[in-house]
């Protein structure tokens, strides 16, 4: 359960990274426009209004293609658009978000994507525990790219790892990894772009969240 500290940073600072107007800043991933290519650090427009970042795609326990988000990106029933190829028209929609660990489940359309699990410098080969200082972390943005950066670690045990990335508005939701282990996401800075620390949920614990559900997104392993 997350403490009232950092209910307030999200409180505060989230809309940074989430609620980016269209248009905002570039994309990152390459889409073929017929089967937009789809993965850990893809940029994707929220019910044409919002733009985030993929944190990673992979099958659930039934074998559905799903991907993980910032939650405050959108809420469940929120369609879902590739941003290097909106003309490919929907290729999702959100199935479930929750506020407290700020993480949403996107279920993808199988015949409109292509899923893969390397974008711009990025590429996730599996699941890890959160990050401890001083490990040197690295995240995928559709707004600033590739950027790296040491770890705080979970300061206050409120599975959330702190970090010194750069990120801006538009990287809500972007993987972050260790080598090439996914250990958080992106999802709030504090006080100053690129200067301030970065806040991210932990990805150990949105997937114990997923199992304990048992629903869309349980059991995902990545692509």
């Amino acid at each position: 359960m997350l403490t009232k500290l950092a209910r307030a940073v999200r409180t505060a600072f989230v809309v940074a990274l989430g609620a980016a107007l269209l248009g905002t800043g570039p994309g990152v991933a390459q889409a073929d426009p017929d089967a937009p290519v789809i993965g850990g650090g893809s940029g994707i427009i929220i019910d044409n209004q919002f733009e985030c970042t993929v944190t990673t795609v992979g099958h659930d326990h039934t074998g559905r293609l799903v991907g993980l988000t910032a939650g405050h990106c959108g809420d469940a029933g929120a369609q879902v658009w590739a941003e290097q190829a909106r003309g490919a028209g929907v290729i999702g929609k959100f199935v479930y978000s929750n506020h407290d660990l700020d993480y949403a489940v996107i279920q993808f359309d199988p015949d409109r994507i292509t899923p893969v699990n390397r974008v711009g410098n990025l590429t996730i080969t599996n699941l890890g525990a959160p990050a401890q200082f001083p490990a040197v972390v690295c995240k995928e943005g559709r707004t600033t790219g590739n950027t790296c950066g040491i770890a705080w670690g979970d300061i206050f045990q409120t599975d959330e790892t702190w970090t010194q990335m750069c990120v801006v508005e538009g990287d809500s939701g972007a993987p972050v990894v260790v080598g090439t282990t996914l250990v958080g996401m992106v999802n709030a800075y504090l006080a100053m772009a690129c200067f301030g620390p970065e806040v991210g949920t932990n990805t150990s614990a949105i997937f114990n969240d997923l199992n304990a559900r048992g629903g869309i997104g349980s059991g995902f392993y990545p692509i």
